[in-house]
């Protein structure tokens, strides 16, 4: 069979085996810079000492994901960069530069010295490297969203591309594997101290196979028409943002559908894992058993919202999926923390934890210094709710509440004490698991995640005319992803600590995915059967 890609004047046809080979080629080089971008993320809990001077805990792991948050924050210099070059050079060797520079700097990573040996030195490399993966990262994703669509019918489009949807989930998927793999084989201190660096270089291997398969394929029937017919623009930057609609159309799909999709995404994955490991005290390995497990449940559900969006249109499915996780990622992570650790859960409802001082910080990243910070950092790092009451004097000692134990000051071992007899569990209890509650909570994150991500290549690349697609395409949803789903872990997690809450770093997707479903529902247009190569 063949598939009839553009409108107007006769074209080569490509052959749905041809489809097959560009939408590999074009997934398995996603796969790796996915795969990459995970790791860090992944195993930030484990090499935030390495790379950050000693300290409080909670300040190392949100340095660590600020640090995570960079790389994001440069992706949308990226998508102008790669942009510019994919609609005026081609998308075949765009996205062939973006994987090699993914893959220097994931094994940069892996064998970079720590703090302790280069000092101020190692973290600035580190985020040197982040850059240059955020970089790579901007300019991948719309040109293997464009380059798959070009080559597919209009009736297939969703159902082609929904398989490129499915690489963030298999570099996260394969991310976590090979973490797991390699704890199973190390001993914990030495993974700590250097196993985490193997996954890291690993990706070597998978960047000559990357490389290898896109070097074969050839370029965007659509692109190489535009070529021949002299229509490719010659100024893409000035044909992309002196267009005032073309504008428009980009600031809608910002505002209207990736600023939802990004933290929606972002946090039914990441933040998850982070809630349920460092909140819920459930042991990393068995944590990563779990969710690679409802990752692997997702990986259907992709292909299907793809093709149902060939069928019923994208804009509600994408904005039905944010809108149900907005409304339900409270309840839904309330009921994680009675299926993972129902005496956590017993202690938090049972409990009040109050600290009464007038010496507390509000600085993220700073040491802790007064007895409040230093209990706050304890307390959260327990994965324990508790409010703070300002003082009436700030010389006044610090006064732990726990139930109807009282802590004077801050005494680590006093303020463990209170908790074990007010109840507080130490660790998830494994017996205690509700495990068919658990995956069927992690499935309701899975189904929103992938409602709301699967339509999204075709989607975009829809919108917007072939001779700036690849910029149109990559800027929206790199500021998307850098400046509201990049930074979701970090806002998470500081939201949190900062109220003491463990549940309010779910407000920050909430408040965006919600402003953004709305503002999408008003002025997103259907872009379903729109005609490629023009």
């Amino acid at each position: 069979m063949t598939a009839e890609i553009m409108t107007g004047t006769p074209e080569r046809r490509v052959s749905r085996r041809e489809t097959v080979k560009v939408i590999t080629g074009a997934s398995v080089g996603t796969v790796l810079e996915w795969y990459d971008f995970f790791l860090y993320g992944s195993l930030a809990v484990f090499f935030s000492a390495h790379f950050f001077p000693s300290g409080s805990a909670t300040a190392g792991y949100l340095a660590t994901l600020a640090t995570f948050g960079v790389g994001f924050v440069i992706r949308p210099l990226g998508a102008v960069l790669f942009g510019r070059f994919g609609d005026k050079a081609g998308r075949k060797a765009t996205f062939l530069a973006t994987i090699i520079a993914m893959g220097i700097s994931t094994a940069g990573i892996g064998l970079l010295p720590g703090f302790e040996t280069l000092g101020w030195a190692s973290t600035i490399l580190l985020i040197a490297l982040r850059l240059l993966q955020g970089l790579a990262m901007g300019g991948e994703y719309g040109g293997a969203a464009t380059y798959i669509a070009e080559h597919t019918e209009p009736g297939r489009r969703g159902y082609s591309t929904s398989w490129l949807q499915t690489t963030a989930t298999v570099g996260f998927l394969l991310s976590l594997a090979v973490v797991l793999a390699c704890r199973a084989t190390i001993g914990a201190d030495d993974f700590a101290a250097w196993g985490w660096r193997i996954p890291f270089l690993s990706s070597v291997l998978i960047l000559i196979i990357s490389v290898y398969i896109r070097a074969t394929l050839s370029e965007s029937p659509v692109f190489t028409r535009m070529k021949r017919e002299n229509r490719a623009s010659a100024s893409p930057l000035r044909d992309t943002f002196a267009d005032r609609a073309n504008v428009k159309k980009m600031l809608v799909v910002l505002f209207g559908a990736q600023a939802a999709v990004a933290v929606v995404w972002y946090t039914c994955n990441f933040y998850t894992l982070y809630f349920l490991t460092s909140t819920l005290k459930l042991p990393t390995m068995l944590t990563y058993g779990y969710m690679g497990a409802a990752l692997l449940f997702s990986l259907p559900l992709y292909i299907f919202f793809g093709w149902l969006s060939d069928r019923i249109g994208r804009k509600w499915i994408v904005l039905a999926g944010c809108a149900l996780a907005v409304a339900t990622l409270q309840p839904i992570f309330q009921q994680l923390t009675v299926a993972v650790n129902p005496r956590l859960a017993e202690f938090q409802r049972t409990v009040k934890v109050e600290l009464i001082s007038g010496a507390c910080s509000r600085a993220l990243f700073a040491a802790p210094v007064s007895d409040c910070d230093k209990a706050r950092d304890f307390l959260t790092q327990a994965g324990i709710s508790y409010s703070l009451t300002p003082a009436k004097s700030a010389h006044e000692p610090l006064d732990i509440r726990i139930g109807e134990n009282r802590v004077s000051g801050f005494d680590r071992a006093a303020l463990q004490d209170a908790l074990d007899r007010a109840g507080y569990p130490r660790a998830a209890d494994l017996e205690a698991v509700d495990r068919p509650m658990l995956f069927g909570l992690l499935a309701l994150l899975m189904i929103w995640g992938a409602m709301a991500y699967a339509p999204m290549s075709a989607y975009y690349v829809e919108l917007f005319p072939a001779k700036v697609r690849y910029t149109s395409v990559s800027v929206p949803y790199n500021v998307g992803a850098a400046y509201f789903g990049g930074l979701a872990p970090f806002m998470s997690t500081a939201f949190a600590v900062q109220s003491g809450n463990i549940y309010n770093g779910l407000w920050y997707t909430i408040i965006v995915g919600g402003a953004s479903v709305l503002f999408g529902a008003i002025f997103l247009k259907e872009s379903r059967g729109n005609d490629l190569s023009q």
